[in-house]
């Protein structure tokens, strides 16, 4: 009947939450009073009267509680609640991301627990989700590439995609410059004013018809800037060697190449940067300073409309004095 909740409510005169001090010196007066309302009457002997309780003796401490609830309440009202309904319009200049992920063998390499390709989903998908207003895509390469997923706003698609990801779906190899050439194809002709890259990989290029900086270079034309990535930790590391007639990898140490030259040319061309990733956190860390580095321009204007609500603080105070008065003068009634 009454909606008496305090979420998101703010008061126009909370100076009147002061009359509370009030109702304690009240309590203290009464009680030092409490005699002075009853006329004495004199009797020789109460003993047949002890051990003699009625209903009205639990019910009669009840007046003055409700005395002091309606007074709270009216305390409160007076205070002037209001609910405080606040709206926001967005209007976001959000920047197309392209992810590019390397699917070779090699990422399964367990230098990073548990193995290299499920740290980087894992990052890819948190850095997903710290940019709510961008539309962003994902291409993967191993031997050859292709695009896993278009640009979209859409990001539980992308983290869908993203978590499925895993090595031996394509032709085994590193074609850096196909993963490449395959997210500009996809990005160059997009509206916003910002375009990147995020490439990650973690060998050297071997495969593919389309050289990396031929990439690079269309990719600079169109004035996409690529981000790169090096994962993988220095000297040896426990990599796939070889496969089994039934699909399973066999592990051996073999030593951590990565082109970083080539990594460095490549942002360098495009006006990104080149990242080193030798453990998880380091990954997260190189994440988090291209989210910085990239930032959505958003506009926001809020809106703010208020609702009185002392009317029912009000009303329950009223009706807490009805009760007060009416059990007072009937089943409470005292006789002076």
């Amino acid at each position: 009947m009454f909606d008496l909740s305090l979420k998101n409510i703010d008061f126009v005169n909370p100076e009147a939450f002061f009359l509370l001090l009030i109702i304690p010196i009240l309590f203290y007066w009464l009680y030092r009073n409490r005699f002075n309302h009853f006329a004495p009457i004199t009797i020789s002997s109460l003993s047949p009267l002890e051990g003699m309780r009625s209903w009205r003796n639990f019910l009669t401490p009840l007046l003055p509680i409700l005395k002091t609830m309606a007074g709270v309440l009216f305390i409160v009202a007076l205070a002037r609640p209001q609910l405080s309904l606040q709206e926001e319009e967005v209007k976001a200049e959000g920047i197309d991301i392209f992810m590019v992920m390397d699917l070779s063998s090699s990422m399964l390499a367990k230098d990073f627990e548990p193995n290299r390709l499920e740290v980087s989903k894992q990052v890819a998908v948190d850095f997903v989700d710290k940019r709510p207003y961008d539309r962003i895509g994902l291409a993967v390469f191993a031997g050859e590439s292709f695009t896993q997923c278009p640009l979209t706003t859409d990001h539980r698609i992308v983290n869908d995609f993203l978590s499925t990801l895993q090595c031996g779906i394509l032709e085994d190899g590193t074609a850096i410059g196909m993963g490449l050439a395959s997210a500009v194809n996809r990005i160059k002709d997009g509206e916003t004013k910002s375009k990147i890259i995020i490439l990650l990989t973690d060998g050297v290029n071997n495969s593919g018809y389309v050289k990396p900086l031929t990439a690079a270079e269309i990719a600079n034309e169109f004035n996409v800037k690529v981000y790169t990535i090096g994962v993988g930790s220095t000297g040896e590391a426990l990599t796939p060697v070889s496969r089994r007639s039934d699909g399973q990898y066999v592990f051996g140490y073999s030593a951590v190449e990565i082109d970083e030259d080539l990594l460095k040319q490549i942002s360098e061309m495009t006006g990104g940067k080149y990242y080193r990733a030798t453990t998880s956190q380091g990954l997260v860390d190189i994440y988090d300073e291209i989210d910085q580095l990239e930032k959505t321009e958003m506009e926001i204007s809020t809106f703010k409309r208020y609702k009185d609500k002392y009317v029912g603080f009000l009303s329950l105070g009223i009706i807490l004095l009805l009760i007060e008065f009416i059990l007072r003068a009937s089943v409470l009634r005292t006789i002076p």
